[in-house]
């Protein structure tokens, strides 16, 4: 006779307050006074060019943004968690960072970003996405992580390389997105990945 054991789940834990820190960054839950930062970012037609929705009127990112600050758990799958970015030196508004929990049962995640193009070339983004997959992996104990982009979107693709993760599929003109064909690829690390990538090198 065989015995079944279920797969670990995550840890749930309170993402009202939650902040993160890196060497440069602070990563932090969105507030009411982040309307007018989310606007500038989301009302870029350069932002918005490989995501599915279109530039944001004001309107629009204030729901966007309530949404937001109702998402309060990370225990059911399609729950989000939702991170602005900012540097500390200064206390621009750099992006946010996106950690969606889309299983539950087996401890599985994604993770999303959009920055700020102003600014790009600092290696902001990877240094706040390596956050969010160490919180991801360390602190909710996931097992696995992917990360998914259109075809054309070159620098999403190469971030999520840098950051560790595997491109595990490339699907062909599968997504209708803004009147074209678009491929859509997929990118993914598992928790023994980030283990050993994580180990300091002798």
């Amino acid at each position: 006779m065989t015995s079944s054991q279920a797969a670990p789940s995550i840890s749930v834990v309170d993402i009202n307050n939650l902040t993160l820190e890196t060497e440069r960054l602070n990563l932090r839950r969105f507030n009411e006074g982040d309307l007018d930062n989310l606007y500038k970012l989301l009302s870029q037609e350069e932002v918005v060019r490989y995501l599915y929705g279109e530039v944001q009127t004001r309107e629009e990112t204030q729901e966007r943004l309530t949404k937001r600050l109702e998402m309060n758990s990370l225990k059911d799958d399609g729950d989000t968690l939702i991170l602005a970015v900012e540097e500390k030196q200064t206390g621009a508004f750099i992006g946010d960072l996106v950690l969606i929990l889309t299983s539950a049962e087996f401890s599985q995640g994604e993770i999303g970003f959009v920055f700020n193009p102003e600014h790009h070339g600092k290696g902001y983004g990877y240094e706040a996405s390596m956050e969010i997959l160490r919180y991801g992996f360390e602190v909710l104990g996931m097992h696995r992580i992917k990360g998914r982009c259109d075809g054309r979107n070159k620098a999403s693709a190469g971030l999520m390389k840098k950051l560790g993760l595997e491109l595990e599929a490339h699907f062909i003109e599968n997504e209708w997105v803004k009147g074209c064909w678009t491929d859509e690829m997929v990118f993914a690390m598992r928790r023994s990945q980030w283990d050993t990538q994580a180990q300091p090198i002798t």
